[in-house]
């Protein structure tokens, strides 16, 4: 067994923009985190690794004997860890909101259940962690071949989204570009083409974001579209098409125009790029840490590092996310 995976060890960050995420979220409070049913050996071990980083305290919900059981056959120690015994994963991601809601949590971690029991769970009406704005996910990338991370939105919770929710969507992003200290984003609103057609509703949508941001509606980022993803991130694409403006060939954000064009790019990056992808939903009354039963514990480790420094930038700048 290497060291990337031996218990009770953090491992390794091989990109250097997890490297500073991580290093920077080394310097900053310990979150205390709910774990919605860490019932498998990657979730718990993820949370435990974040807990060794110092990043989270956690707070273990979910059915208390399989977990002891799992640790007992991955050789984790769970000396010193609060536990929540509950019977099945609905229960758990209910009680896990629940902790948030009852300050004794300022995040929220996805353990071994599926995404939409834990979203049901926060987005419940009267007992969930709602605010004014629609929550969505965001990917942030750290792609070898491009010289910053790399935000991809909304690839995991919205499947279609509307002109409105995109526009929530777009400022979720760009209130964690902000709040992570990357400075003022350039957002690239995505679509087949970087020409405004009716026979692509996308790039009709696109513009009008832009407008949108022209009148106020969208602040904290720069953004131009529709644009292709070559000419987004390519300068010489960008610049082979007389495209001019601050984003062209530079973007730092890729607004997608549905779940399944950003599924299949962020999965592209990872499986074929080489990309590590940290996670996190955005919208809600705490960041959310969602992974998925294929991230490795290195990007689990990346997820809850941006959580807890995005935590702390909107302790310190109360109007980030809503």
């Amino acid at each position: 067994m290497d060291t990337a995976t031996r218990p009770g060890t953090v491992p390794p960050i091989d990109h250097g923009n997890y490297e500073r995420l991580v290093a920077r979220a080394g310097e900053v409070e310990t979150q205390v985190t709910a774990i919605a049913h860490p019932c498998d050996a990657s979730s718990l071990r993820g949370a435990l690794d974040a807990a060794t980083a110092g990043f989270i305290l956690p707070i273990l919900v979910g059915p208390t004997a399989r977990i002891r059981a799992v640790a007992q056959a991955e050789g984790l120690d769970l000396a010193g860890i609060e536990m929540i015994d509950t019977p099945h994963s609905a229960a758990s991601a209910a009680r896990a909101v629940e902790l948030v809601r009852e300050g004794r949590a300022s995040l929220l971690m996805k353990g071994s259940l599926h995404s939409d029991e834990l979203l049901a769970a926060v987005t419940a009406r009267d007992t969930g962690l709602r605010t004014g704005r629609r929550i969505s996910h965001v990917f942030v990338m750290d792609v070898p071949l491009y010289a910053e991370p790399l935000f991809i939105t909304d690839a995991a919770v919205n499947i279609f989204p509307d002109l409105d929710a995109k526009r929530d969507i777009v400022q979720n992003a760009i209130d964690l570009h902000v709040g992570l200290g990357l400075g003022r984003p350039r957002v690239a609103i995505l679509s087949a083409v970087e020409t405004v057609t009716t026979a692509i509703p996308s790039t009709i949508e696109a513009a009008a974001l832009c407008k949108m941001a022209d009148r106020g509606q969208i602040t904290g980022g720069d953004l131009d579209g529709p644009l292709a993803l070559d000419n987004a991130i390519s300068p010489e694409a960008a610049r082979i098409k007389g495209i001019v403006s601050p984003v062209a060939g530079r973007a730092q954000i890729l607004v997608v125009p549905d779940l399944e064009a950003g599924n299949m790019l962020a999965k592209n990056l990872t499986f074929m790029a080489g990309a590590d992808a940290a996670g996190l939903v955005l919208g809600a009354r705490v960041p959310i840490i969602l992974t998925s039963r294929a991230d490795t514990l290195k990007t689990r480790l990346a997820s809850c590092a941006v959580a807890v420094l995005y935590a702390q930038a909107r302790l310190r700048q109360p109007g980030l996310g809503g």
